[in-house]
């Protein structure tokens, strides 16, 4: 395809700067890639998706909080239904770990260092979209693994959810 005028504003998502290891990811952007830009992943959560997180209750991404909020877009797949999720997935929020169980298209808002996590999907009839919307320029996070019970903290393989964008 030639290049026109204005193609360096369509970004397709390059695998080799974002290895798809954790999840199935379609689009990322930041500021890395255009000047200005926040944090954007988007990626499709099909059934299977959660079978490599094990079967205890705090599997998904551990506690953390962001410098920046972040948005939480659950986007269900089924277009004579939008607002069924095709899934279940449990979110806990606060530094109580408050359990909500998401079974509908919805937005997740999530304010700047507040605690959120884990994010577990534990029922996926169809597939859906998940964006992550942080809205700074570039991804940041800090665990908070102490909230967990001891036994989730030794069964997380936790060098898979770096802190960033924090000073240690």
């Amino acid at each position: 395809m030639a290049e026109k005028k204005y193609s360096k504003y369509i970004i397709e998502y390059d695998p080799t700067r974002w290895p798809m290891e954790r999840r199935p990811i379609v689009s990322h952007m930041d500021e890395s890639v255009a000047k200005g830009s926040y944090f954007y992943i988007m990626h499709w959560v099909a059934p299977g998706f959660a079978d490599n997180l094990g079967d205890f209750k705090y599997a998904g991404h551990p506690p953390h909080i962001h410098k920046d909020a972040e948005l939480l877009f659950h986007i269900g797949g089924n277009p004579e239904d939008p607002m069924d999720l095709g899934a279940e997935v449990i979110m806990y929020l606060g530094p109580e770990m408050e359990e909500h169980h998401i079974t509908r298209t919805c937005c997740i808002w999530i304010p700047p260092n507040f605690i959120h996590s884990p994010w577990l999907p534990v029922r996926i009839d169809r597939p859906f979209l998940f964006i992550e919307v942080n809205q700074g320029p570039s991804h940041t996070e800090k665990s908070y693994r102490q909230i967990l019970p001891k036994e989730a903290r030794e069964r997380i393989p936790w060098e898979m959810w770096p802190d960033e964008g924090y000073l240690r």
